[in-house]
């Protein structure tokens, strides 16, 4: 594609397009997405996105680091994260086109770094998906041990695991591939089934709330925060990861 039909300023490795451009393109046939989630479904899926697997396994590793201090530690990691979703919502709004930082990064910086953008949006989301698959392999595992069955080691663990080393870990495979068949079958049965899943999550932690609030012991508050900067420092770590992990 020549320079005039990207509409950008630059050649080569840096060449770009304009918003323009790019808006224009959403428009051609074959390229323009079908309407199918409403502001419900995406208020669903920010909130799946958030309240996953670290959300419920976090918190209890989280306070042998930071003590009591694990709460603020949320608070802190909580207010880093609503920078970087001002950040995405103004590149959304100056860039109103699928494609996320990887076409933002085309307008502004050129197609190199949107190549590389690409490709880290790639890790980061196998990288991602890796961790939830594996926590919730630990639910599962969970699960079936307290209805008295137990898994062998050999499928439920992999070849690196430091303490029960196994050959392949089948459970986060399995349900990956299962997400994957889902997804598969259209945006509007996966957000179906992302709302339901999400409306569980909330109920869980509800009751959770509700329950431990007649179990709290001001009390056990003190020292707040045992190693005070570290702490708070390494739960923020775990925070993130576990906002980030998406």
């Amino acid at each position: 594609m020549s320079q005039g039909q990207k509409g950008g300023k630059h050649k080569g490795f840096f060449a770009s397009k304009s918003v323009d451009a790019i808006l224009a393109e959403t428009q051609e046939e074959g390229h323009r997405l079908a309407h199918s989630l409403g502001g419900l479904d995406l208020i669903f899926i920010g909130i799946g996105a958030l309240i996953g697997t670290g959300i419920f396994v976090l918190p209890g590793i989280g306070a042998l680091r930071a003590g009591p201090a694990v709460a603020p530690s949320f608070l802190l990691a909580g207010i880093v994260s609503s920078f970087a979703a001002l950040t995405y919502s103004e590149l959304t709004s100056t860039v109103p086109v699928s494609g996320s930082a990887y076409t933002y990064s085309y307008a502004t910086m050129g197609e190199i770094v949107a190549w590389i953008i690409g490709w880290d949006l790639l890790l980061e989301y196998g990288v991602a998906c890796s961790t939830v698959a594996v926590g919730w392999s630990g639910y599962f595992d969970s699960i079936l041990a307290a209805m008295g069955l137990h898994l062998p080691t050999l499928i439920t663990a992999g070849p690196l695991d430091p303490q029960h080393p196994g050959l392949l870990n089948l459970p986060p495979l399995g349900i990956v591939l299962v997400l994957t068949w889902l997804l598969s079958r259209g945006t509007r049965l996966s957000s179906n089934v992302n709302n339901i899943i999400v409306a569980v999550k909330l109920d869980v932690i509800v009751l959770f709330i509700v329950v431990a609030a007649f179990h709290v012991k001001p009390v056990n508050w003190h020292p707040f925060a045992p190693v005070w900067l570290f702490g708070y420092r390494s739960r923020c770590k775990l925070d993130l990861f576990c906002l980030y992990r998406l």
